[in-house]
């Protein structure tokens, strides 16, 4: 099949693009490199033998979009343009929804015009809010506490709606717990624009001492270690989901939701070990006060995806830290600018 991946320059869009090569498909990348570099498709194809076509340019460019869909077939859209930062989503909300929100109403609407009726979407845990009881199951209501999780409920609503209006739609839904960790060849990982806003980026930053330390955001939560606890997926793993995803919307009209998480928590602490194992040193931190919103302890229940996508994680935790460590040593400044 020919895919389009829109953000497909990003830290998993890019992985996803190796998989679905090397899965025998065609990735056609879309991206408006707002936070991220062109430099990671020569990477891809340093992987897998694959430079995706590439198209820059913004999912919310109606005329863009429209050149993109008129001068190539697609067969599906796996969407992961969008912006993902929750403090910066509280600080421009408006950036949020105008991106988040109105960037996938003018995707679904070329696809519409485009005849594509195969769409994937990039969700978050975020959606199951902070009163949630663990494990998270899809059954469970969805709510928010910041405008980026608002953003992804209003698309999943935009989705459900659409497939029930039209069963030509098959539509999957992703409910991404914290991917972490970066291709084991380490080509290809995480290089995140400025400040790091996810815990691995940042330790791997200490690591290589382009950062001083760790702060680690609250040591008195009820949890074994008392630091926060999350579950922590590889960004392979992740990727196999989508390949799994995409092979069941094949044959499963409507709409469908599943979590993307290995079923098991690890703490920062436990993470912070993993990664000074793979260093061979220990990392400085210190524990300083909570985050406001931040949840003591939170992974998912992904029975549903392994019951009826076959899929599940593989990955431990110090697979990821040793994948993310062989990447920022080899690229300790991210990718290239081209």
């Amino acid at each position: 099949m020919k895919i389009l991946v829109s953000g497909g320059c990003g830290y998993i869009g890019s992985h996803v693009c190796i998989r679905l090569a090397e899965a025998g498909h065609e990735p056609v990348v879309v991206d408006n490199l707002c936070n991220s570099k062109e430099a990671v498709l020569s990477r891809i194809k340093a992987v897998c033998g694959v430079r995706p076509r590439f198209y820059r340019g913004d999912v919310r460019d109606a005329v863009f979009l429209g050149n993109v869909f008129s001068g190539e077939k697609f067969d599906a859209v796996i969407h992961f343009a969008g912006l993902k930062a929750v403090g910066e989503s509280v600080r421009s909300p408006l950036d949020y929804y105008d991106n988040n929100v109105i960037g996938s109403l003018r995707l679904l609407e070329a696809m519409c015009k485009a005849g594509v009726r195969r769409f994937v979407f990039s969700s978050s845990a975020t959606v199951y809010g902070d009163a949630a009881p663990v494990p998270y199951v899809e059954s469970f209501p969805v709510s928010a506490s910041n405008p980026y999780g608002w953003t992804k409920i209003m698309v999943e609503r935009m989705l459900a709606d659409l497939a029930l209006s039209d069963p030509a739609w098959s539509v999957m839904i992703l409910r991404y717990f914290n991917p972490i960790g970066a291709h084991p060849s380490g080509l290809m990982g995480e290089d995140p624009q400025g400040v790091p806003s996810n815990l691995m980026p940042f330790i791997a930053q200490v690591a290589v001492r382009r950062r001083e330390k760790l702060s680690v955001f609250g040591g008195d939560y009820p949890t074994r270690d008392g630091t926060g606890v999350r579950d922590y997926i590889h960004v392979l793993d992740l990727a196999d989901g989508h390949i799994a995803a995409l092979d069941y919307a094949s044959s499963h009209p409507g709409c469908h939701t599943f979590n993307l998480g290995t079923g098991r928590g690890a703490s920062v602490l436990e993470l912070l070990t993993a990664f000074s194992r793979a260093c061979g040193r220990e990392l400085p931190y210190e524990i300083v006060d909570r985050r406001p919103g931040d949840l003591a302890a939170y992974w998912a229940d992904p029975a549903k995806a392994k019951k009826e996508l076959g899929w599940s994680a593989g990955y431990t935790i110090s697979d990821m830290a040793a994948h993310a460590w062989k990447w920022q040593t080899a690229n300790p400044d991210g990718y290239p600018d081209e």
